[in-house]
């Protein structure tokens, strides 16, 4: 290995007894708005267009190369959007990327604190809260459909303008209908607290505070103990919460280190099916379609007929045989066995290869790591001192690998897909591997850790949900959904 990875600081004593002054390094900025590198001295990775270009094209899935994941229900795709739209907002353009992310602005606090749910609060963001309502959310009502006899008064949408914009803390969760519909969720799960709150005799005035704590400690452990763990090595967070992190260090403030943003936590692409069971009314429908529900999808939302619509009506709501059906996403009903993600793999669903605009996310992902100066994986690898790194006869198996091989790639790879080639390899495509692994545990810990008004920072490790949960002190998103009481709102028939 080259002489800068073998100095690299994280590698070996330095990087689990650093010295305060290595720990300011790290961070390299007391402003929390701001990107950064956890392996600073790493070199970066160069690929030219051409090779990411053809790396792309094999990473295209032809339906038959990644099989469901049943370790993971669906959901968990679009929840990991959710809180992906949480922690960072960059809003530079990849022709503007720089390779000094000091130079990026992160529009989003860095940490697990639901700002894009709770924006500016009741007093800095009204048009979000409901009126003389202790500080509870607006939901939107849907354009009541009746489908098989159903009709009611169902409000399972965004609250919306006139005009079908979404009033919420952050308008990409109203980018496709499954992140759409799990900010509503999130909406109704603040409301269902302050109802409880306030049945337990919690005084008005601190109505709302107590129920954004209990709200997004709630949350937290979810990321951490539901999401994270289901998704890393096993026990890796608990490792991490009683013994420290080692690569994700920073002196006062979290910041959003690109190697977790820019490859590791855009593993989601892997898990996106082409097509989805939406609810009883939509049981087979491509993904394409749910961003046709959307404000954003650059259409008035809506269509009144059952089938998949053949252009947009003048609606500017969701109509009610679009909402969603829980049970068909995540684990909440024993007699309902949910959809599955695909496999965490090299390869992405081809509605992911053909973006509005002929765009390719795969070869944007790929562009973007060499715009950013991301190491390679293998560098990463040898700095962690990872005891089994995934080979380059490994990375190049398969179509994929034989691409990845033919530009030489296989020796020294692009790090997003590093972190997806080593899942396949590592753990069947079931969950990340070890590099994956470290770096999605140790920053979403880090990100808890860090804010200073999180469970960890005010109770410690030792703090265990309050709220029921289907396993005593644990809460997970199925747990939440079963609290919200609204799994199936529009009925079996």
């Amino acid at each position: 290995m080259s002489k800068a990875i073998n100095l690299n600081p994280h590698h070996g004593v330095a990087g689990r007894h650093p010295t305060r002054d290595f720990l300011d390094t790290l961070s390299g900025h007391d402003d929390p708005g701001k990107f950064g590198r956890m392996f600073p001295t790493l070199p970066p990775l160069n690929v030219p267009d051409d090779a990411l270009n053809d790396l792309a094209a094999a990473m295209l899935d032809n339906e038959a190369a990644s099989d469901d994941n049943p370790h993971i229900p669906a959901g968990f795709t679009y929840l990991g959007q959710f809180i992906d739209h949480d922690i960072t907002l960059d809003l530079t353009s990849l022709g503007e990327k720089t390779r000094d992310p000091k130079g990026i602005r992160n529009f989003r606090s860095p940490s697990l604190d639901l700002d894009s749910l709770y924006g500016r609060g009741p007093d800095g963001s009204p048009h979000m809260y409901a009126r003389n309502s202790n500080g509870k959310f607006l939901i939107g009502r849907n354009v009541t459909v009746d489908f098989g006899g159903v009709v009611g008064d169902f409000r399972n949408d965004l609250p919306r303008s006139p005009e079908g914009q979404a009033l919420i803390g952050d308008h990409r969760n109203d980018e496709n209908l499954l992140v759409a519909q799990t900010h509503v969720a999130f909406l109704k799960f603040h409301n269902a607290v302050v109802d409880r709150l306030e049945a337990e005799g919690v005084e008005e005035s601190a109505l709302f505070a107590e129920a954004r704590k209990l709200v997004t400690w709630h949350y937290q452990w979810m990321v951490l103990h539901d999401y994270v763990g289901r998704l890393t090595t096993p026990g890796i967070v608990d490792k991490i919460l009683h013994e420290g992190r080692k690569f994700y260090r920073f002196k006062q403030f979290p910041y959003m280190p690109v190697e977790f943003s820019g490859a590791a936590y855009r593993l989601g692409h892997s898990q996106v099916r082409q097509r989805y069971n939406h609810n009883r009314i939509f049981s087979d429908i491509g993904f394409d379609l749910l961003f046709g529900f959307t404000g954003l999808s650059g259409q008035i939302i809506g269509d009144l007929a059952p089938e998949p619509p053949t252009g947009p009506l003048p609606i500017s709501r969701l109509p009610s045989n679009w909402i969603i059906d829980w049970r068909q996403f995540y684990d909440v009903d024993p007699s309902v066995t949910p959809q599955a993600t695909r496999k965490l793999d090299a390869f992405l669903a081809s509605e992911l290869h053909t973006l509005p605009g002929g765009a390719n996310l795969a070869f944007l992902n790929l562009r973007r790591g060499v715009q950013l100066g991301l190491p390679s994986g293998q560098s990463i690898a040898d700095a962690m001192g990872i005891a089994d790194p995934v080979t380059s006869a490994e990375l190049a198996s398969g179509p994929d690998g034989a691409v990845l091989a033919q530009h030489g790639l296989h020796v020294q790879t692009p790090l997003w897909y590093y972190v997806l080639k080593e899942a396949q390899v590592k753990s069947g495509g079931e969950r990340l591997g070890p590099v994956g692994s470290t770096l999605v545990a140790e920053v979403l810990v880090g990100l808890v850790h860090g804010d200073h008004q999180s469970y960890l920072w005010q109770r410690g490790p030792g703090w265990r949900p309050t709220l029921p949960g289907a396993t005593h002190e644990d809460f997970t998103m199925a747990d939440m959904l079963r609290f919200v009481d609204d799994i199936n709102p529009i009925g079996d028939s």
